[in-house]
């Protein structure tokens, strides 16, 4: 049996990777007033989308793609596999997992399964690589949805946001609260739990948010996999890398820059590390 995995653009997975498994990756849509962007870094290099977030202060929104356009896509990994399996960002999130659930049921509801991640970026990210690797190699439809489910369970993101600002501009808190944030310079704590968003801690200094950040690592080590994501802050996804060095598997480690789609919730500035447990 020959089987596709599909995603969407929040996994941020790595281009080769995409090429190597023939990953199918549906973009989500990023928009600037009433222009519309494909989340696939083409249409809006990530250089030019965070320069028009920090320099004309415009406010960016993200929605889910079109059904249409998801239907095109799945239709066509269809057309190379006998069965299509996709896994998506958490539908606490995003829409996105509701529209390709309703795409799968339009096309052919016993041919396609779709899974909610209950996570995002690279954690969703390391889940669809294991899938699509185990796809690769002839794995059978039970074994890699078995896989699926054990690594959703398994998967752990912990970042930090440098500002309130951006989230402000997206109406996830007040004004007051954003002011307030940045006039004490509280920089929210998060980790992703049964697919929402919690803040953990708050921190005044960067020093701070590096070592709360490393002591989490501690505390749900050791891995299987890591990745470091950050939103337009590479070198700070850097440090924490290397603070973190003795945790990393197989010493091997990847920076990611999240998608603009993450970005354009967040803002600029975020990092934190995006891993999969190993089994206990």
């Amino acid at each position: 049996m020959t089987i596709r995995i599909v995603t969407d653009s929040t996994s941020d997975l790595l281009p080769e990777w995409i090429e190597q498994y023939k990953i199918t990756v549906i973009p989500a849509f990023v928009q600037f007033g009433n222009e519309s962007f494909a989340d696939d870094g083409i249409a809006l290099p990530r250089e030019e989308f965070y320069r028009r977030l920090i320099e004309q202060d415009e406010t960016a929104t993200t929605s889910a793609m079109p059904i249409g356009l998801c239907e095109e896509m799945m239709q066509k990994a269809l057309q190379e596999a006998d069965h299509v399996i996709a896994i998506t960002l958490s539908s606490e999130l995003s829409g996105i997992h509701n529209v390709m659930k309703l795409a799968a049921q339009n096309l052919a509801p016993d041919r396609i399964t779709v899974y909610d991640s209950r996570t995002l970026t690279m954690a969703l990210g390391w889940i669809v690589l294991a899938a699509a690797q185990a796809a690769d190699a002839g794995e059978s439809l039970d074994n890699i949805k078995a896989l699926i489910e054990d690594l959703i369970e398994r998967a752990v993101i912990y970042a930090g946001f440098d500002t309130l600002e951006y989230v402000r501009r997206g109406g996830r808190v007040s004004a007051l609260a954003a002011t307030v944030g940045g006039l004490l310079q509280i920089k929210p704590l998060f980790q992703v739990v049964n697919g929402r968003v919690e803040i953990i801690g708050r921190v005044r200094t960067m020093s701070r948010m590096y070592s709360e950040l490393e002591k989490y690592a501690q505390d749900v080590a050791p891995f299987d996999q890591i990745a470091y994501i950050h939103t337009h802050a590479p070198e700070r996804a850097e440090k924490l890398r290397d603070n973190l060095a003795s945790l990393n598997p197989h010493g091997k480690t990847h920076i990611v820059e999240a998608t603009t789609a993450i970005g354009a919730q967040i803002g600029p500035g975020a990092f934190g590390f995006a891993a999969i447990r190993s089994k206990r």
